[in-house]
């Protein structure tokens, strides 16, 4: 293990922090802001190219991130991708359990493959990096978690037949995970995404049906339109710094008012 690097300034200064999915959309504003906050950063994705290159562009903006190419829904990838951090920083004091797919699909369309792959991924995988990080942040006396759920993991929506019941296991590892580990010093939110303007959303005017989908989800939003990754990643650091000391097991909306109706 090498010494760490001199922390920045910022509300996550010095901070060892794992964000998963970090290539794109959410994940990858959530490392640019992170990096902005002087977080020492572990960044993972399943895509290896997208994630050197979000790794290159950090590097040149003066933060060297460690970066770990695998897969949330395998075990030894999962585990892996927490030593990293412990290994380039000595411990982990954060992760954003980000990585997840997001198909759009009603339930007579869906095969039992399509259910067990939104699972592996987005259920399966946000279990196991919480597990794993978890039992390093035990053993260091505490730390912070943020999950990512969804509005579809707090209220039902068309079309999201496989996704929604993903999110919502998203929502219940949070609340329980929050109590189980309070006492050691482990604080577990999430934040619940209204629709946000991530490349997924960006290729549904391309689809079948997909641009008046759209023009119904943002009308659907009170505020008139849909978010931006980063207004997400605001909330997430939030929730990952000591401003958030004496929050744990809430799941913040960042949807525009979606769930305000």
């Amino acid at each position: 293990m090498s010494p760490a690097p001199e922390p920045r300034p910022g509300r996550l200064s010095g901070k060892s922090a794992v964000v998963t999915g970090a290539a794109r959309g959410i994940g990858r504003a959530t490392a640019l802001r992170f990096a902005r906050e002087g977080a020492l950063l572990t960044l993972t994705d399943v895509d290896g190219k997208a994630l050197g290159e979000l790794a290159a562009e950090l590097a040149a903006q003066g933060t060297e991130p460690a970066a770990v190419a695998g897969d949330v829904s395998v075990p030894a990838d999962a585990e892996r991708m927490i030593a990293a951090a412990v290994e380039a920083y000595g411990r982990l004091d954060v992760l954003v359990a980000n990585a997840g797919i997001l198909p759009l699909i009603r339930i007579t369309d869906a095969s039992a493959d399509d259910w067990d792959h939104v699972m592996a991924v987005d259920g399966r995988g946000m279990f196991l990096t919480c597990k794993f990080a978890i039992e390093r942040m035990a053993a260091a006396g505490g730390g912070a978690i943020v999950c990512l759920s969804s509005i579809s993991g707090l209220a039902g929506q068309a079309g999201q037949s496989t996704y929604g019941p993903a999110k919502f296991v998203a929502t219940g590892l949070t609340k329980h995970l929050a109590v189980e580990w309070a006492d050691r010093g482990i604080r577990v939110n999430a934040v619940a995404p209204g629709t946000i303007r991530t490349d997924r959303v960006r290729r549904l005017p391309d689809e079948p049906g997909g641009a008046a989908y759209l023009a119904e989800i943002e009308r659907r939003h009170p505020m008139g339109r849909i978010g931006e990754p980063d207004e997400v990643a605001a909330a997430i650091v939030f929730l990952a710094s000591d401003e958030a000391s004496f929050v744990t097991g809430a799941v913040l909306p960042v949807d525009g008012g979606y769930l305000a109706q």
